[in-house]
């Protein structure tokens, strides 16, 4: 599963990396960012783009 961030309107809640620490992370700037290479559950991907409260994690 393809997976991004739209990190300008992310704030950083922390919600993606405590569902799905496999493959989302927070980075030095306090924004969520996507491990490059990684590879996670596509339910847990899933779950942590419909949590996010801001709706910036996009999958295909």
């Amino acid at each position: 599963m393809k997976v991004e961030i739209d990190r300008e309107g992310c704030i950083g809640c922390g919600l993606c990396a405590e569902i799905c620490p496999e493959v989302f992370r927070i980075a030095e700037d306090g924004l969520s960012t996507v491990i490059p290479g990684a590879g996670g559950s596509d339910d847990k991907i899933a779950e942590a783009a419909e949590s996010c409260p801001v709706d910036v994690i996009h999958t295909d």
